[in-house]
Order: C-alpha cells, then sequence, then structure tokens
C-alpha cells in the first residue's frame, strides 16, 4: 500500500480519465468563443477581505468553507472559493469598464472549499463559468442560461431541467425578508440549527436548506413575487420572454436563492436528477451590487459557474448506459482509447524504424503509441486492442527488407501492403475514425 494518498476530498484525474474533462473543456472554450466571451485566469489565491465583501462575511463560504491562511507578511490570502469576485476584481483594477460593454469573460480552474466531501463535491474541485459585467439588459441574463445549457447540450446530455428565480434587489428584498421572519418566527425551535442562525442573518438562505424538516416547515412561506418591485417585476419578465423566444423550457421555482451575498435579481440552476441528492449542474444569477461592494461604481453584472467533475459524473453514466445497451463493456468498450496507429515490432532494427515512424506520424498529428515492454508481437497486438489503436502497422525484418509494412484495420481486420516510403502519407490521408467517444477518449 502507498504511504502516501490524496488529502481528503481531493481526486486525481488518471490518463484514461482525461479525455473526458478534455472533451468538457474544448466544448466551453468552443461555445464560449462563439457567443463573443474571452478567456480570463486569475490567481488561486486571492486577499481574503475580497471574498468577505464580496462573497458575503455570513455566508457558509466565509464562515466555515474558505481555506485562509497568512503569508510571510502576515496579510490573509484565501484560495479561491468561487470565480466571480476575482473576476469582477480584475474588472475593476484593469479599469475593463473603459472598454466596450459588457465585458464578457470565461474561465476554467480549479476552486477550494473545506466542507464534507460528497459525491461530486471535492474540497478541491474544477468550475467552469461565464461572466458578462457591463450590462443590466435581461436579454443578458438569458444569454448566459443559454451558453450553460449549450455547452451540456454539446456534449450531448440530456434530462436536465432550467431552475428559474428572482430574489428581488435592495429595494424590494428586505420587505421579503420580514415576511419570513414573521411566517417562520413560530418555528423556529424546529429549525436545524443552521437555520436558526441564517433566520437571524440571512432568511432567504432557509429555503436552500436540504434538512428534510427545514424543506416541509418552508413549504408555506410566502414567494418573493408578492413582494418585487416594478422594476425587478419587469427584469424577470423579460428574462422569461427572451427565454421563451430561444424556445428554452424552464421550471419556475421559488426556493431558488443561492448562497452568495451579492445576487439580486435573477438566480437560476441547472439540475439533472442522475446526480442523487447534490443535483445541481451548474448555477449563477446576476450581481448587480457586487462592483461596488468592492469598491467600485455601480456595475451590473451576470454569469455562472459550474463544475467538470459533476459533468463528467453524468458522462459517464450515460456513456456506460448506451455500452451496457450495446453489450459493450463500459470501463473497456470501444470508444475509451485516444490512440489512432499503434506500431508492432519485431527486432532491435525494426524497431528503430518504428520508433521513427511513430514520431513522423506525431509530427503529423496522428496518436501514435508503440511498445516499450519488449512484448512479443502476440502481446502487442493484444495492446493496441486495449489501446483501441484503429490501425496498427506490423514492422519486422521481412517488412525492412522489401521496404513494404503490413497495415492492419483494427475494426474490419483486413489487412494490406504499404510501401514504408508512403506509410506516413496513406495513414495521414486515412479518413477512418478513431474509436475515440468514449469515457477517457480523445476529442476529434
Amino acid at each position: 500500500m502507498a504511504e502516501f494518498k490524496a488529502p481528503r476530498g481531493t481526486a486525481d484525474v488518471l490518463p484514461d480519465e482525461s479525455g473526458l474533462w478534455l472533451r468538457v473543456e474544448e466544448t466551453v472554450r468552443r461555445v464560449c468563443r462563439n457567443a463573443g466571451y474571452g478567456e480570463i485566469r486569475t490567481p488561486i489565491f486571492e486577499h481574503t477581505e475580497l471574498f468577505e465583501r464580496g462573497v458575503g462575511a455570513v455566508t457558509d463560504i466565509v464562515e466555515k468553507e474558505m481555506y485562509t491562511f497568512p503569508d510571510k507578511a502576515g496579510r490573509s490570502m484565501t484560495l479561491r472559493p468561487e470565480g466571480t469576485a476575482p473576476c469582477m476584481r480584475a474588472y475593476l483594477e484593469h479599469n475593463l469598464q473603459a472598454r466596450p460593454q459588457p465585458v464578457k469573460m470565461y474561465y476554467i480552474g480549479p476552486m477550494f472549499r473545506y466542507e464534507r466531501p460528497q459525491s461530486g463535491r471535492f474540497r478541491q474541485h474544477t468550475q467552469f463559468g461565464v461572466e458578462a459585467i457591463g450590462s443590466g439588459d435581461p436579454a443578458l441574463d438569458t444569454e448566459v442560461v443559454s451558453i450553460l445549457v449549450d455547452v451540456y447540450r454539446n456534449l450531448g446530455l440530456s434530462g436536465f431541467v432550467v431552475h428559474l428565480n428572482t430574489i428581488g434587489c435592495p429595494e424590494c428584498r428586505p420587505r421579503y425578508k420580514e415576511a419570513l421572519v414573521r411566517t417562520l418566527s413560530g418555528r423556529v425551535e424546529d429549525l436545524c440549527s443552521d437555520c436558526r442562525r441564517r433566520l437571524e442573518r440571512n432568511p432567504l438562505r432557509v429555503l436552500d436548506c436540504k434538512n428534510e424538516v427545514c424543506r416541509e416547515i418552508s413549504r408555506d412561506v410566502p414567494t418573493i413575487f408578492e413582494f418585487l418591485c416594478e422594476e425587478c417585476r419587469d427584469h424577470f419578465e423579460g428574462v422569461t420572454t427572451y427565454l421563451e423566444a430561444l424556445g428554452l423550457t424552464y421550471d419556475i421555482d421559488p426556493r431558488i436563492v443561492r448562497g452568495l451575498d451579492y445576487y439580486t435579481k435573477t438566480v437560476f440552476e441547472v439540475v439533472h436528477a442522475g446526480l442523487g441528492a447534490q443535483d445541481v449542474l451548474g448555477g449563477g444569477g446576476r450581481y448587480d451590487g457586487l462592483a461596488g461592494d468592492l469598491g467600485g461604481d455601480h456595475t451590473p453584472g451576470v454569469g455562472f459557474a459550474a463544475g467538470i467533475e459533476r459533468a463528467v459524473m453524468v458522462l459517464k453514466a450515460a456513456s456506460a448506459a448506451a455500452a451496457s445497451a450495446d453489450g459493450a463493456d463500459a470501463a473497456g468498450g470501444p470508444g475509451r482509447g485516444g490512440v489512432r496507429v499503434f506500431v508492432a515490432t519485431m527486432g532491435a532494427s525494426a524497431r528503430v524504424e518504428g520508433f521513427r515512424l511513430a514520431q513522423a506520424l506525431r509530427d503529423r498529428g496522428l496518436p501514435t503509441e508503440l511498445d516499450y515492454m519488449g512484448r512479443s508481437l502476440k502481446a502487442q497486438m493484444k495492446q493496441a486492442n486495449r489501446c483501441k489503436a484503429a490501425k496498427v502497422v506490423i514492422l519486422g525484418d521481412e517488412e525492412l527488407a522489401t521496404r513494404v509494412a503490413t497495415l492492419k484495420d483494427m475494426s474490419t481486420g483486413e489487412q494490406s501492403q504499404v510501401a514504408l516510403e508512403r506509410l506516413v502519407q496513406a495513414l495521414s490521408d486515412d479518413e477512418a475514425p478513431c474509436r475515440d467517444d468514449g469515457p477517457g477518449g480523445a476529442v476529434r
């Protein structure tokens, strides 16, 4: 047994799993670029005050979940628990408000929260997200929702649902908080300890509690729609109008409040039943007051964040179900490998030639593998099958003498003879698809 293990709440992404991660990341980049979003990369640690002021000092993240430490100069630093506050900090610091508005950014990177590890929830996890800063147009809210939906659709996911709500603004939300406190005040002792504290400091968070007793107690509280000001009501109607114009279906869910103080007006989540109790794939909303909280001018913004781990979980489950329906092994059936060509060699001279050939094919952009374990030809062919190679080049003394290689198509079993001088070009011109569409596979 290994002496060291990964820290609790973290996970290694192994080579045979990374293909799905690449697939998600490449899909995110493609969808975001198509919508005019550019990538931003912020530091993985920031001054702690950024999150205390931006996320909210009485949120679970700040009170319980942040990895905070003093640096050598005694300044308090925090590993970033979320991506919006750093993006807004960068927007203000680099005077991006002087550029044409809105400024539209996306990010992919690790986040850190000290919380109890659960399925799809890790202390170090990877998020992708978008931030559109500088416009209060409800169409921008809808664009942000549609980007997240487009990512999942482009990944081939189905069965997810958009849940939509509004939490009002500083003008109308206080009235709703007062109504919640009045309604729940007679049941305080029945609430969980977290909700008793929330009722005093952040009443909306009671609606988001996963404790079944708390959910039952809060089931009959009034909804915020009874307290919205005209501006917030018009904004929400605008968001739903644009969603319907795009043909995006949604469920209005008054229980969605999200867990961060900076949210105003629109909040949303994309949920998937296949994730179990932790069923949220991603979510976000509008944060028009965040820039002011960080010392800047009032600047509207809207965005979302989503976990890559959860997307990968759903993709794996979908792939396993498809493989089971096909009678294939979900862990090792067709579609796992990213290797297009396997070069099998026999003898020292053939190995040198095979090594040169493999590099030439890689230079052409063809994923190529060869044997480094001194296997027999039979064992190399088994290895090529495990790699799910589309083609195998066989080189031995006879092939070197005649300057003709044997080329085997692993899908059909057919073999052909190709002159060594033509081999690289012939494989480069070959349009046969790689078997790379499953978990761990490379993306073409």
